[in-house]
């Protein structure tokens, strides 16, 4: 693997477990796609780093086993001040 990828890896990988965000997250943070962020933690970083690769894997398990909490939060908040015309 060439340096450069190996080095963005780790990157994306130690910032997803210091701010505990998406993958989603992290692809805006670093200007790139949200499936190269995917790919480098969940296939690339086990290769690279094995303690880094579990701790990532911790939060991205958290962030998956919430995320439908995410979603009924964000569709409320879209709601709120919205009111509904029944005719």
């Amino acid at each position: 693997m060439l340096d450069y990828i190996s080095q963005r890896v780790i990157r994306e990988g130690e910032y997803i477990t210091q701010t505990c965000s998406t993958v989603r997250a992290a692809a805006a943070h670093f200007n790139i796609s949200k499936s190269t962020v995917h790919k480098d933690v969940t296939e690339r970083l086990k290769d690279i780093d094995a303690t880094l690769y579990e701790d990532v894997r911790r939060v991205l398990d958290i962030n998956l086993s919430e995320r439908h909490i995410r979603g009924g939060m964000a569709t409320k908040s879209k709601f709120a001040g919205k009111q509904i015309k029944i005719s």
